[in-house]
């Protein structure tokens, strides 16, 4: 899944400090494979480098000062094309699918387009792995099966996903 644009997603709504944008990913995305610290700094650095994010000043707490990280108009611009574009229909593509419909949800963008732009993108590529499969060889005939095997059980967890996104928005909404 795209940290970038994951982290994006997570302080366009309000600014947010380091800590909290973990937690918040940890929570969201992490429960397999939390987001390590380095690797989210750098992912902030970058961010700051390329113009998509400015940092604050230290914000006072209860701990120690934290830098506040908020989104610019390049930052917006960077997240709204990556939601917008639908993924390369593969095999595994589901935490890269459900991390754009939970940024959408957050950042009160149209989930339900970017389902119906998958499931079009999804469908196109199922097309092509027919053809293939017809033409072919039974070698190319069974990855092409496998292929659409995959692709079918992405199309089902696009429709459940679909079905249940007012459901997915309350729980996700901070």
């Amino acid at each position: 899944m795209g940290v970038p644009q994951t982290l994006l997603g997570l302080i366009e709504p309000e600014p947010s400090h380091g800590y909290r944008l973990k937690r918040e990913y940890d929570a969201l995305f992490g429960h397999e494979r939390p987001l390590p610290f380095g690797q989210m700094y750098q992912t902030l650095t970058r961010l700051q480098r390329d113009g998509h994010v400015l940092v604050e000043g230290p914000v006072p707490g209860g701990g120690p000062d934290r830098k506040c990280y908020r989104i610019t108009d390049s930052g917006m611009t960077y997240l709204e094309r990556w939601l917008s574009r639908p993924e390369s229909p593969e095999p595994h593509l589901q935490p890269v699918l459900y991390g754009k419909v939970v940024i959408a949800l957050l950042s009160g963008r149209p989930a339900a387009a970017f389902l119906d732009a998958q499931r079009a993108a999804h469908l196109a590529r199922m097309q092509e792995l027919t053809a293939m499969r017809r033409r072919g060889p039974l070698s190319q005939a069974l990855l092409a099966d496998y292929g659409l095997f995959h692709l079918e059980a992405d199309l089902r967890w696009i429709d459940v996903t679909a079905a249940r996104l007012d459901q997915l928005a309350t729980e996700v909404k901070r």
